[in-house]
C-alpha cells in the first residue's frame, strides 16, 4: 500500500484525525486486582489521552499536518487538553465543546508495564455526524479514526474521508463487531489479535501463522491490513503482498499508548508516500519507544527519536 507523490501544500493538513480525546487518571500497581478485590496503587497521574488524540498527536509528533475533529466538554480537563493539542501544532478548529464532562480513562499499569483501561467516554459520544462538515476534509490525504466516538459518526467520517479523496484508515479499537456499512470506505484497518478475533466472531489468533491467516481473511473486506502483535510485532496483507515484521526488544515501563504510537507515525508514513512495509518498521520503532516512558501522550516519540532508533538497530 503507497499513497501516491506528496501532494500537500505545507499549508493544508495532510492527515485528519477523527475520535476521542479524554483526560487519562493513571495508578501504578503491583499487580491488576482479581475481581471484587481492593488493591493500594500509587499516587494517580493524569495525562492527556484518548486514542484520537493520542493518534493525532504522534502524527504530529511524527512530522504530519494534522487537524483533529472531536468534542470535550466545558470544564477544566477539556481546556487543559484543547491547550495541549493547540501546543503541538494540530489544528483544533473543528473542535466541538458542549455541556457535561470530557471523556477520561481509568488506567491500572502493573510492573511488567501492562494495563488495564475502562474509559467514560463523555463528550467523545457527543460527536454526531452532523458535526462532520466536508469542507474539514477538503485537501487531505489521510484520514485516522478509532472507535471511542459514535459508530454513526465513524461510518459519516470514512464517507466524507473517500468523497474527498484520502485513504482512510481505521483503527478498529476498543473491539467491537462492525458492519461491512461501517468498513466500506475503510482502505487500511488495524487491529490487534483481540481485535481481529472480535471482527471475525472467532478466537483471537495465537502466535504470527494464525495472525497472518486472520489478516488474509480481513483483507476480503478493506483493501489492505494490519494485525498488531505486542512485543511480537506484526503482520500485514495488501494487494501486493504480506509479511510479518517482529518488535523491537526493549524495557516496557508503560505499555499504555505503544498502539496509538504505532497508528499515529503509520499514517504519517504512509501520508507521505512511504510503501506499507517500510511504514511499519517505522511504527514498530514508534511503538517500542512509547513503552519506554510513563504516560500516554507524554511517551510518544519524535521523528527524530525513532529516525535515531532505526538508525541504532540497523547497526545491530
Amino acid at each position: 500500500m503507497r499513497i501516491p507523490g506528496n501532494q500537500g501544500n505545507g499549508i493544508k493538513p495532510e492527515i485528519i484525525v477523527v475520535g476521542s480525546i479524554n483526560m487519562d487518571l493513571v495508578v501504578y500497581v503491583d499487580r491488576h486486582p482479581a475481581p471484587g478485590e481492593t488493591l493500594l496503587g500509587s499516587d494517580y497521574w493524569t495525562f492527556p489521552g484518548g486514542k484520537g488524540a493520542n493518534q493525532a498527536v504522534a502524527a504530529a509528533r511524527a512530522g504530519g499536518l494534522v487537524r483533529m475533529i472531536g468534542c470535550l466538554g466545558r470544564d477544566a480537563f477539556g481546556d487543559q487538553l484543547l491547550e495541549g493539542l493547540a501546543q503541538e501544532q494540530i489544528d483544533t478548529r473543528w473542535v466541538k465543546r458542549v455541556d457535561g464532562p470530557t471523556g477520561v480513562a481509568f488506567i491500572a499499569v502493573n510492573t511488567e508495564g501492562q494495563n488495564s483501561i475502562i474509559v467514560s467516554p463523555g463528550s467523545n459520544y457527543r460527536l454526531l455526524p452532523e458535526d462532520l462538515k466536508p469542507e474539514a476534509f477538503l485537501n487531505t490525504r489521510v484520514v485516522l479514526l478509532q472507535l471511542e466516538i459514535p459508530l454513526a459518526t465513524v461510518r459519516e467520517a470514512t464517507r466524507l474521508g473517500k468523497e474527498a479523496g484520502a485513504t482512510v484508515i481505521l483503527n478498529a479499537a476498543p473491539a467491537q463487531t462492525l458492519s461491512a456499512d461501517v468498513l466500506r470506505n475503510v482502505d487500511l484497518l488495524i487491529v490487534n489479535e483481540f481485535e481481529a478475533g472480535t471482527l471475525l466472531k472467532r478466537k483471537p489468533p495465537r502466535g504470527i501463522e494464525e495472525a497472518l491467516d486472520a489478516a488474509l481473511q480481513l483483507r476480503g473486506w478493506v483493501s489492505s491490513v494490519v494485525v498488531t502483535l505486542g512485543e511480537k510485532g506484526c503482520v500485514w496483507v495488501d494487494e501486493l503482498e504480506h509479511g510479518y515484521l517482529p518488535a523491537f526488544e526493549v524495557k516496557a515501563i508503560d505499555t499504555t499508548a505503544a498502539g496509538d504510537a504505532f497508528v499515529g507515525m503509520l499514517a504519517s508514513q504512509l501520508a507521505r508516500g512511504t510503501a506499507l512495509s517500510m511504514a511499519l518498521r517505522w511504527a514498530n520503532a514508534a511503538g517500542a519507544l512509547a513503552t519506554m516512558k510513563k504516560g500516554a501522550q507524554s511517551s510518544l516519540p519524535t521523528q527524530e527519536e525513532v529516525k535515531h532508533f532505526l538508525d541504532v538497530h540497523s547497526q545491530r
